[in-house]
């Protein structure tokens, strides 16, 4: 039976990809960890030096580049949660609901605060 959620059907397509490779012997948490922030290096790469309306109006190569990097970055995310067994849908539900508590409304409107350095 084919799942209906998105994000578990891009981890069975994942899992499957690296099984037909035999790359499971090398997808251990570590190393994906290590490949997931080298993929972030090169997403940021694509925003040094760019004014923060540059960084908002990507065209052309640049955009495609940006869009590359962000699918790796996300099929490293799944890969490790997948190695972990971790939901990861679940677990970021979860962490949207942490950060409204950490960060509520009417404190932080508008302010570029960490939860620990807003005023009661």
């Amino acid at each position: 039976m084919v799942s209906v959620d998105p994000l578990e059907n891009l981890r069975r397509e994942l899992a499957e990809f690296a099984r037909e490779r035999d790359w499971d012997q090398f997808h251990a948490p570590k190393n994906l960890v290590m490949a997931l922030s080298v993929e972030v290096a090169e997403l940021v790469e694509h925003f040094q030096w760019l004014t923060p309306e540059e960084s908002r109006t990507l065209a052309g190569r640049k955009r495609a580049g940006v869009e590359e990097e962000l699918a790796d970055v996300l099929l490293y995310l799944v890969r490790i949660a997948d190695q972990l067994d971790v939901d990861l849908w679940a677990a970021a539900r979860r962490k949207i609901l942490i950060n409204k508590e950490k960060y509520p409304v009417d404190r932080v409107r508008g302010k570029a605060l960490k939860y620990d350095e807003y005023e009661d």
